[in-house]
């Protein structure tokens, strides 16, 4: 009839496709609070370590090479010094993981960090505190709490002098450039370039020194036509 209600029946099939419903959103639900944390996570981790990366970082403030004088005439370059400084903001650096790169357009060399005990005879020999005046540091043996020996770096490795280090976290096993230090890294360019005969005149050197992380700093120069004395700025 017309006016007969009608009523809706729930039954056991629809209460079993409500529950289900249930279950199925919960458990999107919690993959859905799983992965947005992770991803989170994630994001915190790699905005850290962008910001590391573009904070971070080694800044070459000059390079100075020395040519010994034989007689009248001086000699290639056959060591060269590369004062090295933390940039503005930049977490400590692991010298231990430095690498510097140098290449005069025919052969290209990359040097690491030499074991500070290079002959093994219990010695610092390539990594020294001083107070020398800087003219001094070219000397084959120099250095006022360890001694520094130019002739043990080898055509590979780098030594390290430290010039500045109020915090000592430049420590000769662990040396670490933080805010304020200043240290030269030490090449001996006699083994490096030139059939171990050092950088010649007017040869142009480009390279980097390399952190693990972080800008490298720049190394690029033409050395001159002539030598006319033993140490020379050239960066």
């Amino acid at each position: 009839m017309f006016g007969r209600r009608r009523k809706g029946a729930v039954g056991i099939g629809t209460l079993i496709v409500f529950i289900a419903m249930v279950l199925v959103a919960a458990v999107a639900a919690a993959v859905l609070i799983n992965t947005s944390g992770y991803l989170q996570q994630k994001s915190q981790a790699t905005g850290r370590q962008t910001t590391q990366e573009v904070a971070s970082g080694i800044k070459v403030t000059s390079v100075v090479g020395y040519a010994p004088k034989s007689g009248n005439t001086y000699e290639n370059i056959k060591r060269l010094a590369v004062y090295v400084t933390p940039n503005a903001g930049s977490d400590g650096i692991d010298l231990r993981k430095v690498k510097i790169v140098l290449s005069d357009g025919n052969k290209e060399a990359t040097l690491k960090w030499a074991d500070p005990d290079t002959d093994d005879d219990g010695n610092q020999d390539v990594n020294t505190y001083t107070n020398d005046p800087v003219s001094n540091i070219f000397k084959d043996s120099f250095g006022t709490t360890y001694t520094f020996d130019w002739s043990v770096l080898t055509s590979t490795t780098f030594g390290i002098i430290v010039l500045q280090d109020d915090d000592g976290s430049v420590q000769m096993n662990y040396p670490t450039l933080s805010k304020g230090d200043l240290v030269v890294l030490a090449v001996n360019t006699e083994q490096v370039f030139s059939d171990n005969s050092g950088i010649e005149p007017n040869t142009k050197i480009t390279g980097e020194v390399v952190p693990e992380f972080g800008a490298p700093g720049v190394i690029e120069f033409t050395t001159p036509s002539t030598y006319t004395q033993s140490v020379m700025e050239l960066q």
